[in-house]
This record gives C-alpha cells, sequence and structure tokens, in this order.
C-alpha cells in the first residue's frame, strides 16, 4: 500500500474522525438532520481539509513556528469563505440549510488538527490526500447519522418518503435524536469491539492526546502528550 492510498485508507477505515477519534462533534450532530445535509457538510469540510492540507504543506517551511497557528487559521478562513460563496451561489438549498455551520468550519478541530500533527510536517501529495482521506471518512459517518436520522424520524431516505407518517419518530430529527444515533452507533462499535475512542482500542492517533478519550484527563491526558513527543524524537533520531 503506498503513501497515499494509506493516508485515505487512514482517514475513512482507521482513524475516521467521528466514529474512531470523536472530532468535529458540534456539526455532526447539529446537521445530520438528513442524510443530504450530512452529505453537504461533509463534502464542503472535505474540500477545505484537501486544499489547507494542501497550501500549509506547500508552505510549511515559510510560516514561522511562532505564528502556524494564525496562518493555518488565515488560510482555512479564506477556503471556507471560497467554499460558502460558491454554495451560495450555485447550491442554495444546502446553504440554507447548514446556516452558521458553514462559517464555523474554519475552527473545526479535524481541519486544524490534520493541519498542526500531519500536514505541516508532510510532502505535499501525501497531506493531500491526507486531507482527502479523512474529509470522505467525516462525509460517510455524517451521511450515515443523517440517513439513520432522516429514516426513523422522517420515513424517507434522501428526501424520498417510503414510511408512512403513523409510523414517524420525531424525535429523531430534533437534537436529541443526534445523541441517540451517535450513542447507538458507539455502543455497537464497543459491542463488536471495533476500535473507537470510548472502549481503549483507538489507534494510536497524532492528534491530541492520541485519541483516546478512555485515557484523556489530568496527568493521564499529560502523560499521552509527553508519549506522543517521545516517539516523535525516537523518529527523529532514527532518521
Amino acid at each position: 500500500m503506498n503513501k497515499c492510498t494509506e493516508r485515505l485508507y487512514n482517514g475513512i477505515v482507521k482513524e475516521n474522525p467521528t466514529f474512531i477519534l470523536m472530532l468535529g462533534m458540534c456539526p455532526t450532530l447539529a446537521v445530520t438532520t438528513s442524510a443530504i445535509n450530512g452529505v453537504g457538510m461533509g463534502l464542503s469540510t472535505t474540500v477545505v481539509l484537501m486544499f489547507s492540507n494542501m497550501l500549509i504543506s506547500a508552505l510549511r517551511k515559510i510560516i514561522p513556528d511562532r505564528v502556524r497557528i494564525p496562518a493555518y487559521i488565515v488560510v482555512v478562513a479564506t477556503l471556507v469563505t471560497i467554499v460558502q460563496l460558491l454554495l451560495q451561489a450555485y447550491v442554495p438549498s444546502i446553504y440554507a440549510a447548514l446556516g452558521i455551520y458553514i462559517p464555523l468550519i474554519v475552527v473545526n478541530c479535524i481541519i486544524l488538527g490534520r493541519a498542526e500533527s500531519y500536514a505541516s510536517k508532510s510532502p505535499v501529495l501525501e497531506s493531500t490526500f491526507d486531507g482527502l482521506g479523512m474529509g470522505l471518512g467525516f462525509t460517510v459517518a455524517l451521511t450515515v447519522i443523517g440517513l439513520i436520522r432522516e429514516i426513523l424520524g422522517s420515513g424517507a431516505a434522501f428526501g424520498i418518503s417510503f414510511i408512512p407518517e403513523e409510523f414517524h419518530i420525531s424525535i429523531f430529527v430534533l437534537a436529541p435524536g443526534a445523541f441517540f444515533v451517535l450513542a447507538i452507533l458507539t455502543a455497537l462499535q464497543n459491542k463488536f469491539k471495533a476500535p473507537s475512542a470510548t472502549n481503549g482500542s483507538v489507534p494510536h492517533s497524532g492528534l491530541a492526546c492520541g485519541g483516546d478519550c478512555m485515557s484523556c484527563s489530568g496527568s493521564s491526558c499529560m502523560s499521552n502528550h509527553d508519549k506522543i513527543e517521545a516517539d516523535k524524537s525516537a523518529a527523529s533520531d532514527k532518521e
């Protein structure tokens, strides 16, 4: 498996930002009232992730270390503004449905996390595929959650109704429904021993404390950060 394919697999399956690392929960829970909304938010985030990783990787030797975070935010904010204007012009229905969550892509922790942990240290092509993989993984997760909520709450899939109204469970298209669906999917991951941030079996990640939410608190979180830095130092010494 070459590096680019590995980055795609990593983002979609091995370190899926929603189902494995539990990142980007705000848009995940807020916009997934339908599958179309999930696809729209996921693909918008994918475009920003891919191009921000590409630009940050290309500029990584130029951006001074002490201003790297503000520089990343400027790059991401510029891309988000372009995506927002394109949606407003060509897909107004998606633009209206997503609303304030489009500009909030700027502070999505998935984007800044990948910029800091991967794009700022890796070649342009690999960073681009890393952003594409993470974005597609995010899109798949949002679409699955949105589809389940839409079927149960509205009796439809991608806007096509097929369940009579008397069988709709309307709570699933309301705010609590997002938590119920995510909790059920996480419980299934734990039941079948699939990698998850809530069962301690998540693959080690360069993001934050490694993506293991079970052991991320207080001194445990700090020790995880120290371990990541030690691993990076060991890898540098080998090179």
